[in-house]
């Protein structure tokens, strides 16, 4: 990719490595690009056909402030932002044999949308490269061409956007970015350092760049691209953001503005700070964030008395590296504190889901017989103290785990009724398998009938009756 090589490296760009947290399927990876929030596992399965996205979106406070967005691409977008757009093309992604037409569908439409100027924002989701790398792998002789077709594509969207710019009086911005890696056989969904790092460059003629001036990609995290779109095109940061700003993308303009983004990132970080730790008043980026807000006050007392003072200048560098440190330890502990799965409530369902997988599976070539009858295994005198036994053994665990745990966790919050009834159902389950199991095991098939009543039962069965009918009528002893 030559012409993007150039604009990397002498062109005005900033470029970095940015990382996507798992799992690295498109879905997440674009939910994170533009609510800045670290999706879960369940939007692996969200994946296959995607919801609306409910959450605060960069996307929407565009959309709220009226800007026209065009989006050209994976119809995952479509399903995520309905309406959202004022014009759309979307083509699907589960064709992975496909790796020209689905490219080409995006690019025939560039030459009459660059030239319009009915638009604020445009994006395009290119699919080839990832396709081709599902069906030959990142070494396939393919992926040079396909990358030589995205150099062309991004030099043609690039010069126009320039030619553009000398008619208006506001820079544009270029973003050129991945959802995800490859591994290397070609995949991606995983956690490997392949998959997880993916590229981002922004380019703009408002980045300044000095003849010999060279950067090196710096390592930031994919959730920070929300609050740098945010402010970047003066839109509130989405609420649930856990990302800070990349400060390379305003280190061109004047202190007042740099401190102001600053300001806004973290007061943004610091109230979901508040929403979802309890004791965010003792958090280290809390107590950073107040004393950067202090600091910063007294900044714009002293810069609306002098303006040009070296006092000035030192206080604001000392306000701006105190606003960074606290944008990166309260980035830190919201994304620590969003990725903290629970994991007993996790374990718990996961062995109920369990255990009536396994009894439905005993029970199949039961229910297929032609003969079948719905019964439900009695356990043995056995597996009755086993049951007693298990919910014991829950108890204890659940006990154990609720009382020393530092943070509650949603079966934790449940009512001793309630998670009693899901313990007495886990250990009901367990031996109606075991059951079914044993039956299986040494019988060959599950009973086909409810247990009958034994020798020995019918003996006490009948001695009762007599004992009440020589009540009843008075009868000489029988014993």
């Amino acid at each position: 990719m030559p012409y993007t090589t150039y604009l990397v490296e002498k062109g005005a760009s900033h470029s970095f490595v940015a990382e996507a947290k798992p799992p690295t399927v498109t879905m997440p990876r674009i939910k994170a690009l533009m609510t800045g929030s670290l999706p879960g596992f369940v939007d692996v399965i969200r994946n296959l056909n995607s919801p609306a996205l409910l959450e605060d979106s960069v996307i929407r406070q565009a959309k709220a402030a009226g800007k026209r967005i065009i989006f050209y691409g994976d119809e995952t977008w479509v399903k995520l932002f309905p309406k959202h757009f004022v014009e759309y093309d979307g083509t699907t992604s589960f064709f992975v044999s496909d790796y020209t037409e689905v490219d080409n569908n995006v690019t025939r439409h560039l030459d009459k949308v660059l030239k319009r100027g009915d638009w604020d924002m445009l994006i395009l989701h290119y699919l080839g490269l990832d396709h081709i790398g599902h069906i030959s792998g990142p070494s396939s002789p393919l992926v040079g061409r396909k990358l030589s077709e995205m150099d062309s594509v991004l030099m043609k969207i690039h010069t126009s956007l320039l030619s553009k710019e000398r008619e208006m009086a506001l820079p544009s911005l270029l973003v050129l970015c991945g959802d995800h890696g490859m591994s290397e056989t070609g995949s991606h969904g995983a956690s490997s350092m392949e998959e997880v790092n993916t590229p981002l460059v922004l380019i703009s003629s408002a980045f300044e760049r000095k003849p010999g001036d060279i950067r090196h990609s710096t390592r930031v995290q994919q959730t920070d691209v929300a609050a740098t779109l945010a402010i970047a095109l003066g839109l509130p940061i989405p609420k649930d953001s856990v990302g800070s700003l990349l400060f390379p993308v305003v280190e061109g303009k004047p202190m007042r503005e740099q401190l102001r983004f600053l300001h806004l990132n973290t007061v943004q970080l610091s109230k979901l700070l508040q929403e979802n730790v309890p004791s965010y008043e003792k958090d280290p980026g809390f107590e950073q964030f107040k004393m950067s807000e202090r600091l910063h006050g007294n900044w714009i007392r002293l810069y609306l008395e002098e303006k040009h003072s070296e006092v000035l200048w030192n206080l604001g560098s000392k306000v701006l590296r105190q606003y960074l440190d606290a944008l990166k330890t309260l980035s830190s502990s919201l994304s620590t504190q969003v990725a903290q799965y629970d994991v007993y409530s996790m374990t718990v369902g996961t062995v109920v889901v369990l255990e009536v997988l396994t009894l439905l599976l005993l029970s199949l070539p039961q229910a297929l017989h032609r003969k079948a009858e719905l019964e439900v295994p009695l356990s043995s005198p056995g597996f009755s103290l086993l049951f007693y036994l298990v919910i014991l053994v829950l108890s204890a665990v659940h006990v154990i785990v609720c009382t020393s745990a530092e943070s509650s966790c949603y079966f934790c919050g449940l009512s001793w009724l309630a998670a009693g009834g899901v313990m007495v159902l886990a250990s009901a389950l367990l031996c109606v398998t075991a059951s079914v199991l044993t039956s299986v095991l040494v019988g060959g098939e599950p009973q086909r009938k409810v247990r009958t009543v034994g020798s020995w039962e019918c003996d006490a069965v009948l001695l009762l009756r007599l004992f009440f009918l020589q009540a009843a009528f008075h009868l000489p002893d029988i014993g």
